[in-house]
């Protein structure tokens, strides 16, 4: 099992969800944060400089079996990808062990429904 980190732009979101979905992977845990980056520039918005050094983004954590790792990760890519400075990052983690508290399922089982299995 491992864990799949994504932190991304907050406009593309909704987009990153839908083609996780469409990956089936049907189940993540998410946040709004916020990161210095390396672009230090001011951007100007209307006459408006707006200061770019610390930046919002949404954090992604994704616990899958090892075998739907490279479809999680390409459907972020894909998704994610504006093409400029800003886009995010993916990190790949693993995972020792997972239960499930309901049933007390452990390893891979506890990580999909019975008959809903890929």
């Amino acid at each position: 099992m491992k864990k799949v980190e994504a932190i991304i732009r907050k406009t593309k979101f909704d987009e990153v969800t839908e083609a996780l979905y469409e990956a089936g992977i049907e189940f993540f845990s998410y946040w709004d944060v916020r990161g210095v980056g390396q672009a230090r520039e001011g951007r100007v918005y209307r006459g408006v400089v707006y200061d770019t050094s610390s930046i919002e983004r949404t954090k992604l954590e994704i616990i899958v079996r090892d075998k739907n790792v490279e479809k999680t990760v390409s459907a972020i890519l894909g998704a994610a990808r504006s093409g400029e400075i800003g886009d995010g990052k993916i990190f790949i983690l693993p995972i020792e062990e997972s239960y499930r508290i309901r049933t007390g399922e452990v390893g891979d089982e506890s990580l999909f429904i019975k008959g809903k299995e890929e």
